[in-house]
């Protein structure tokens, strides 16, 4: 009779009585049960005594906005290279040192190394591109004045892992200790903090 086409028709919705108590059920359950998604809650809700389907408890959770977090990847547990499980802890000055490198991307690489039981800032090496052949430099430096150490822990970098490098610690006679890759625990949660100048 109006000349209207029938998808412009709605009928308004009637919000039920127990609407605003279910809707606080459901946020209350959600936010004591972080993991549990809108089924459990909905079963949660039914073995209380409410007589509600699963799919009022969807309609309610996404009005709510409502949603279950991701789980977090669990980190594998680090594992030495002799296949230990246990990380060599440092137990007196000289026992363990660490050397990592800084990059910021653009200017220039520090080669720092730290000895991991007293937390010392042993050297410090800036330069724009620093080699195996710099490190053993660094390195020699140091051991003359602090002595050779028994074990010197780093990553897995080229400059690092490569023949000259473990060789000559090796005719030292100190052990390399290198991490996983991808692993948490990195030399760079030991190396000292020199602000943003750097």
């Amino acid at each position: 009779m109006l000349g209207q086409h029938r998808s412009v028709q709605r009928r308004i919705a009637q919000p039920r009585e127990d609407e605003d108590t279910i809707t606080a059920a459901i946020v209350t359950l959600a936010s004591r049960y972080g993991r549990y998604g809108y089924r459990r809650v909905g079963a949660l809700l039914r073995h209380a005594g409410l007589d509600i389907n699963h799919k009022r408890v969807e309609r309610i959770w996404k009005c709510e906005g409502l949603r279950v977090p991701q789980k977090q990847p669990k980190r594998g547990r680090l594992w030495l290279n002799d296949g230990s499980c246990v990380r060599l802890r440092p137990a007196h000055p000289n026992h363990v040192w660490a050397y990592d490198w800084t990059y910021n991307g653009r200017s220039f690489r520090m080669l720092t190394v730290i000895d991991e039981f007293t937390r010392e800032c042993l050297a410090v090496v800036v330069d724009r591109k620093l080699k195996s052949q710099e490190v053993i430099e660094a390195l020699s430096e140091l051991f003359v004045h602090k002595g050779t150490p028994e074990h010197i822990r780093s990553d897995n970098g080229p400059e690092f892992c490569s023949r000259a490098v473990r060789g000559w610690l090796a005719s030292l006679g100190v052990g390399p200790l290198f991490i996983e890759p991808g692993s948490s625990t990195t030399t760079r949660a030991l190396t000292p903090n020199y602000g943003t100048s750097c």
